[in-house]
């Protein structure tokens, strides 16, 4: 069982900036695909970026706004929320793709998830 350790969500305004950070112990990250996705209460959870051996991937609603990174020595892999906008809220989850090193949109890709970390753009 792999763990994923998120933190970084909070309460911003609209046009305010966040970084969301998405921790595990060992060293997988650097060796498969990531996922970060999002879900608002009674909708379906959502692909919002990934990062992969096929680079990096945005949903429409975001690119230009958000940036996913990662950091090897930290074993960490970033979301960088730029612009935010009241409709970004939700609760925000990484997630790890062990058999394979491509990013996926889908969420029934990913193997382990983060706890999911809230996010909260006011107006």
């Amino acid at each position: 069982q792999v763990q994923l350790y998120e933190s970084g969500g909070g309460l911003v305004q609209a046009g305010g900036s966040l970084r969301l950070s998405c921790a595990a112990p060992e060293r997988l990250l650097d060796d498969y695909a990531v996922g970060w996705f999002r879900q608002e209460p009674g909708k379906e959870r959502e692909f919002v970026a990934g990062s992969g051996w096929n680079g990096e991937g945005y949903v429409d609603s975001v690119k230009g706004r958000f940036t996913v990174s990662r950091d090897g020595v930290k074993r960490t892999v970033y979301l960088q929320m730029e612009s935010l906008k009241p409709e970004d809220t939700a609760v925000y989850f990484c997630a790890l793709r062990t058999g394979d090193a491509y990013y996926s949109r889908r969420r029934y890709d990913y193997d382990f998830w983060g706890q999911g970390t809230q996010v909260t753009v006011s107006s």
